[in-house]
């Protein structure tokens, strides 16, 4: 079942549907989800461009997207209904707050006539009602003003989907009181309003498909499951990997869309070791987070591809220094400010070439909210073993969607404790670019006695550290630091296929967050009797050592990504393989059925052929 809340972006759609999810993660439903909210901080209410939207896709089967088109469509307004309705399955159920639907709200979604009263619906099932009102008579009792009261509406809806999905109410209750501890009068309205958004449903004989829908919870593994967003993942796992580093944690972050949630919640996870520092600019973040590591803690920063820019300079410099430092790119649609709110896949060029210089630097992509925990101790793992610095690809759509997750046991890690370069006896060289067989520079704190050195973004001696301007040192350090990333391939693990055979007529090949869709359509096309495989790339740089053979085995590749193609350029420069791209770029996740679309294509031209 697909279910989409849409309304004003002062409408607490987002609380809404986050509130939903944790119900539905309670009654063991398989879930992911899509919020979808503009980058105004309060657009002007009741227009298109206000609309923010939730969508969550569940049921007792494995759920790998939140769905192409919902099945139901929560309306709050005119233009929530305008903006979303396109989306709608055929027959799908819509559900309208007609005490919105106001002659002055019409006009600024853009509508000559009502809707809700014209057959211009008549693809869809509507169900119409005056939200509003009820919500009003329910909180009457707690004396609250016209506004105040309205704001409960969101839960007034959310008490009706609970009723449409046989859920409890008993954890958003307890969630209420806990929210408004120091205002039990909201608590107590929310509550009311609650309620009765869930007894409207129990007891008025409403039509169309408003009834109760039982889903059976989704199989699962035993364990301790809890519902994570890719933010909350990514930031667990940094810190799960600082522990089996052995290390303490700073975090240098600026506030930036969708990055700034990361910042958020390491702020409260200090009694692990972690020290949270919210800079000045996005510099001053990176900059703070090289000084951590040189001082003998795990630098990470953050930020999306506007800050990454800026980054850029500073990236060049935990290069030279050989510093250990993780930097998180939440991608967005760009250039410039570009999409503040919207997913892209567009900065792949930039994690891969966007420096100055040979500055070559690790990538790795995080394909699912839960896979970035064991992306973000893989980061760490590679940054603190070759002493460099690593990029960490999510996007706005992993960052901000949520499903469940299996809290691993951490007895299943190896550790991957750091060795700092022992004291030595006064008058000894000292060699911080000696190198070890993977190349890796020694990891000097400063203060260590005997270990005084001097180190910087100019070009070094190989060995001393000294400055050197020689041609020779200068070719002789670009070809160690390039090599030294190279060699990170020999320590990951072999190019898996996800799904179908490793060899055949057509590879989808992905990175990131195109992982669900592209799962779920190979899926689907096998059970027709397609030859058709899914590989997805983990490790962008370096890649994989057996990826090249793979790839070669395909008779023809589509390489689905939310840019212009970037990683199909990459793969066809590295491998000389005739990758194809798919691309999109409207700010919005794959569909299923583009990806379909897409592979029924393919192997229909080759039939014919």
């Amino acid at each position: 079942m697909v279910v989409r809340f849409a309304g004003d972006s002062g409408d607490g759609m987002q609380l809404t549907g986050g509130q939903f999810t944790l119900s539905t993660a309670l009654a063991g439903n398989d879930l992911s989800t899509f919020p979808d909210f503009p980058a105004e901080i309060r657009a002007p209410q009741g227009t298109t461009f206000g609309v923010s939207a939730f969508q969550i896709n569940f049921g007792s089967t494995a759920i790998d997207t939140a769905g192409d088109q919902p099945d139901v469509l929560v309306a709050m307004n005119p233009a929530a209904l305008k903006t979303n309705v396109g989306s709608l399955r055929d027959g799908g159920l819509i559900i309208a707050d007609e005490g919105e639907f106001t002659a002055r709200n019409l006009t600024k979604a853009g509508y000559d006539a009502n809707p809700l009263d014209d057959d211009s619906l008549g693809r869809w099932q509507l169900v119409k009602f005056n939200i509003s009102q009820l919500t009003l008579d329910a909180v009457k009792p707690f004396g609250l003003g016209n506004k105040e009261a309205l704001r409960c509406k969101n839960m007034w809806t959310l008490g009706l989907a609970l009723w449409m999905f046989d859920r409890d109410r008993a954890p958003i209750t307890a969630w209420l009181k806990t929210k408004f501890a120091k205002a039990p009068e909201l608590a107590e309205a929310n509550i009311a309003a609650l309620n009765a958004g869930h007894a409207y449903g129990e007891t008025i004989e409403i039509g169309g498909q408003v009834r109760q829908h039982h889903i059976a919870a989704a199989p699962a593994e035993p364990g301790l499951y809890r519902t994570v967003t890719g933010a909350e993942s990514l930031s667990i796992g940094l810190v799960a990997g600082a522990q089996l580093a052995g290390l303490k944690m700073f975090f240098g972050g600026y506030p930036i869309t969708p990055a700034s949630a990361i910042l958020h919640h390491l702020s409260r996870l200090k009694e692990y070791g972690i020290i949270t520092f919210q800079a000045e600019d996005e510099i001053a973040a990176i900059c703070a987070a090289i000084g951590a590591s040189y001082a003998g803690q795990l630098g990470v920063t953050s930020s999306s591809g506007p800050g990454i820019a800026l980054k850029g300079e500073a990236m060049g410099l935990a290069v030279m220094t050989e510093m250990p430092l993780i930097i998180v790119n939440s991608q967005r649609g760009g250039p410039s400010t570009g999409l503040p709110t919207k997913t892209e896949q567009s900065d792949l060029y930039q994690a891969v070439y966007g420096r100055n210089g040979d500055a070559p630097i690790p990538v790795i992509a995080a394909r699912s909210p839960a896979d970035a925990f064991d992306c973000a101790i893989e980061a760490v793992r590679i940054a603190v073993r070759y002493m460099t610095p690593v990029l960490l690809l999510t996007d706005g759509y992993i960052a901000n969607a949520a499903e469940p997750w299996k809290v691993p046991d951490m007895a299943d890690y190896a550790p991957f404790p750091v060795t700092f370069a022992p004291e030595q006896e006064p008058g000894t060289p000292v060699l911080p670019y000696a190198r070890n067989a993977e190349l890796a520079r020694p990891w000097i704190k400063p203060g260590t006695p005997g270990l005084e050195h001097r180190i910087g973004g100019i070009e070094k001696a190989p060995g001393t550290g000294n400055i050197d301007y020689s041609a020779e040192a200068h070719a002789e350090m670009t070809r160690i630091r390039v090599a030294k990333v190279a060699g990170i391939a020999d320590s990951i693990p072999d190019q898996a296929v996800e799904l179908g055979n490793a060899s055949g007529k057509l590879a989808i090949v992905g990175w990131g967050s195109t992982y669900g869709p592209i799962h779920q359509a190979v899926r689907r096309a096998q059970g027709r009797g397609l030859d058709v495989s899914h590989i997805h790339i983990r490790h962008i740089a370096p890649m994989p050592h057996n990826l090249g053979d793979l790839l070669r085995g395909f008779d023809q590749i589509i390489v689905p990504e939310m840019n212009t193609g970037q990683l199909k350029t990459v793969l066809r420069d590295h491998y000389l393989v005739d990758a194809r791209p798919l691309n999109k770029v409207s700010g919005q996740p794959f569909t299923i059925a583009e990806i379909a679309t897409a592979i029924d294509g393919v192997l229909a031209k080759e039939h014919a052929s």
